[in-house]
């Protein structure tokens, strides 16, 4: 199967995980807000994280030199963020909708990345040279930084400390675990952002290194103020 077509099926595999993962968090007795399964919040989610997607997806390409159209996770993940907050400015909630996106977010990535990871150089998304022994040759010879793997590895290690969490009924982490979950995204694409040969947009720093802390910001404002909200789930009845 070719590279393009392998990444399609781990995009695939990352859809239906990330559905396994809301399923088994409904099972775990936990009842997250319905605001994020109604209709007009979906419909918002699904908008803004395919603009996102596209434009900084494809303005990276472009600063960096590249021409074509390009998709990006974080470019998704920020804009499904903005959609989602003038959402519901716009609707007057004043509830906090984001936990039950905890887990199908830190495995949606973890997976997906491997397709990037097979798809090779057509998807721009390898490292940059390195001596390093793991480093690996997507077809052009030269010996990268496998950073698709770094960050599949990644958060596939936040998911499992949030299952545990869940499986400890640590109440903090279920309620403000999308807040955490972007932290931990942020900070570690932020890292691995120096080891893509992607154009810089400000001194040494890239477009998805701007949107990384945007990221990062956003989720500390939240976690800042996550004492003066009353909890996101509720225990569902035994």
């Amino acid at each position: 199967m070719s590279g393009a077509g392998l990444h399609i099926v781990f995009d695939i595999a990352a859809w239906l995980v990330a559905g396994a993962a809301v399923y088994w968090l409904s099972r775990r007795g936990l009842k997250f807000p319905s605001q994020s399964f109604e209709l007009p919040y979906i419909a918002a989610l699904v908008f803004g994280a395919g603009l996102g997607a596209y434009l900084f997806g494809s303005s990276n390409l472009w600063l960096s030199g590249q021409a074509g159209i390009a998709r990006s996770v974080e470019g998704a993940l920020a804009g499904g963020i903005v959609a989602i907050e003038l959402y519901k400015w716009s609707a007057g909630i004043a509830l906090r909708t984001g936990a039950r996106f905890a887990l199908p977010l830190a495995l949606g990535i973890a997976i997906g990345r491997l397709g990037c990871y097979f798809a090779g150089l057509d998807d721009f998304t390898y490292g940059t040279p390195t001596a390093l022994p793991w480093g690996h040759d997507f077809g052009d010879g030269l010996s990268r930084h496998p950073v698709q793997l770094y960050e599949s590895g990644a958060m596939a290690a936040f998911a499992v400390a949030y299952v545990l969490a869940v499986l400890n009924r640590n109440d903090f982490v279920i309620t403000n675990g999308f807040y955490l979950a972007l932290v931990y995204y942020g900070s570690q694409r932020f890292l691995w952002e120096f080891l893509k040969p992607y154009g810089a947009l400000i001194g040494p720093f890239t477009l998805f290194h701007l949107l990384s802390l945007f990221i990062l910001l956003y989720a500390a404002v939240m976690l800042a103020t996550a004492s003066k909200v009353r909890p996101l789930h509720e225990r569902a009845a035994a």
